[in-house]
């Protein structure tokens, strides 16, 4: 079923799964991970499809997919495919294990007329705000509908009429008749369908009502065999009607658990936010490697192993939390570090000439692809006389704890020469222009070197054979931590999200192939975009920073 390794550290939900299996209350593990297709996946989804796909594994039961597409006004094909393709990407299976709220749709409308049958549903007529008003509030009890006891044979001829199509969006819905009194708001005759005359994904025009998510959700798990429906806590409330709804049809009950949703900090997981960058065009589209989607994550470079690894590391629980971005992305680290082939890059480039080294001299010099992992091998890196080096490389009056080159100083260039710097060019107005620096051509691989005392180490490439290469450096979408505590969320949205610009990289990082990941060394983690790079052109994403930059910002 799962392709992914599920570590299976404690949880209470494993706790109950546990205690079922061992008194006999359930003898098997079927969940299931029921995504709306009226957008993609975000990063919280992400913890919910670990969760379900994972407690499946471990307990060698079953996850099934399935779409819950009661709404055809917002659903769409190519959020199906979407999804369906980040949960592969994810590491996880469902096999033949794929539905759909549509396939169910015959036997939800057959229940809900068992329910009118017995007198527990009735056709309302009131308007939306009528409805709305006569609901109550949290403090007082709502008030019974004119339409409340209108006779069985009235409420099923009507309701005929509905799914027939005869009467206009808005006219009437399906309610459940429980308690207008109830403290629980969901308790007060709930809707159960609509009249939408809207052409469905899947159903075509077949349908003029469509059920609630409400009345869909707990019928649909218990066709297929649901044990543990598990949903995060904004559905706690929800409970109660769940098992109204399955009680009274009398139908195979499984169990609803509740756990705290993802809240992660320096983003928004809001769908309707979301759509809203997306047709606002504050990012470009749902894949843009700023947004908190999975396919935005995917393209950015981080790997679903890091991923999944965060989602076991957050951990389960009921406490509402919040979790800080450079967790997930200490993930994406930990494991770009053991995976990521080594490259050399220079994002904003300063000339250096190693004067003692001739024009026409071109040696090529062997570089580890991974300095840890000696079996990934080697690759050839060209050396010349003229070469460029990042110009933060480089301080004329640095302090005294600044290892890289200055005036006088010495540096080792990385996988070459110790060199040190002679003379320093400037242009007319003052800017360091080119260094000219001397090379001890018996330096390379001794470490330490005779006659020198060298702390720092740079990277470099050689001008001559460097190559020019797109890169977009991406930073965190928004410049505020929670940013619905602004007065507007679109107000805290990081104007520097995205910075593009060109890098000077070794040749090699040429045949780069789209998804491809590596460590600029010293830079940070790059990806070749998956859209936008062409052979022998790839244009790269930052992936990460070597290090959590905005952790010292805020230090």
């Amino acid at each position: 079923m799962s392709t992914a390794e599920t570590p299976s550290s404690s949880n209470f939900i494993r706790t109950i799964i546990t205690d079922d299996l061992e008194s006999g209350k359930r003898d098997r593990v079927i969940t299931r991970f029921p995504p709306e297709p009226n957008g993609y996946l975000h990063i919280g989804h992400a913890k919910s499809i670990c969760l379900n796909f994972g407690l499946a594994d471990e307990y060698k039961g079953r996850c099934n997919l399935r779409f819950d597409d009661t709404n055809p006004t917002k659903e769409e094909d190519e959020y199906v495919e979407a999804i369906k393709e980040d949960v592969a990407w994810l590491g996880f299976d469902w096999g033949e294990h794929l539905y759909f709220a549509s396939d169910y749709f015959a036997q939800l409308y057959l229940w809900a007329v068992q329910l009118i049958k017995a007198g527990k549903a009735y056709v309302e007529s009131q308007t939306a705000e009528q409805v709305r008003e006569n609901r109550g509030t949290l403090t007082h009890p709502g008030v019974d509908s004119p339409y409340r006891d209108r006779s069985v044979e009235e409420n099923l001829e009507l309701f005929e009429q509905m799914k027939n199509g005869d009467f206009p969006d808005g006219t009437h819905i399906l309610r459940a008749k429980i308690d207008m009194s109830s403290p629980n708001m969901n308790l007060r005759d709930p809707a159960l369908y609509r009249i939408l005359h809207a052409h469905h994904h899947r159903t075509g025009d077949t349908w003029c009502i469509y059920p609630m998510y409400d009345f869909a959700h707990g019928q649909e798990d218990s066709i297929e065999g649901v044990t543990h429906s598990i949903c995060t806590l904004e559905f706690e409330d929800h409970r109660p009607l769940y098992e109204w709804f399955l009680n009274e049809l009398e139908i195979f009950a499984p169990q609803q658990i509740e756990f705290a949703r993802l809240n992660l900090s320096y983003t928004v997981m809001s769908k309707r936010k979301l759509l809203q960058l997306v047709n606002e065009k504050h990012v470009n589209g749902w894949d843009d490697p700023r947004m908190p989607t999975v396919s935005g994550m995917r393209r950015r470079g981080y790997p679903a192993a890091a991923i999944r690894t965060f989602c076991e590391r957050i951990g389960v629980g009921r406490a509402a939390s919040w979790i800080d971005l450079s967790v997930l992305e200490d993930c994406v680290r930990e494991q770009l570090n053991e995976s990521a082939f080594r490259r050399q890059a220079v994002l904003n480039p300063l000339k250096v000439t190693i004067t003692n080294v001739p024009a026409d001299r071109v040696e090529e010099l062997v570089a580890p692809n991974h300095p840890q992992q000696p079996e990934l091998g080697n690759r050839t890196l060209p050396f010349s006389n003229e070469l460029y080096i990042e110009r933060d490389d480089f301080m004329e009056d640095p302090p005294k704890k600044f290892f890289r080159l200055g005036p006088g100083r010495e540096v080792r260039l990385r996988n070459a020469y110790i060199i040190k710097c002679d003379e320093v060019l400037k242009d007319d107005n003052g800017e360091v222009i080119e260094l000219r620096c001397s090379a001890d051509l018996d330096t390379l691989g001794k470490n330490p070197a005779d006659g020198h005392k060298v702390k720092g180490i740079i990277h470099w490439v050689s001008a001559r054979h460097a190559q020019k290469v797109a890169v977009r450096v991406y930073d965190r979408l928004f410049n505020r931590e929670n940013p619905d505590k602004a007065e507007n969320y679109l107000q805290a949205l990081n104007p520097e999200s995205l910075q593009e610009t060109e890098a000077l990289v070794e040749p090699s990082l040429l045949q780069a192939k789209p998804g491809e990941t590596f460590q600029f060394e010293r830079v940070g983690y790059f990806t070749a975009d998956s859209k936008d790079s062409q052979a022998g052109k790839p244009v790269f994403n930052r992936t990460v920073t070597l290090r959590d930059t905005w952790a010292k910002m805020k230090a």
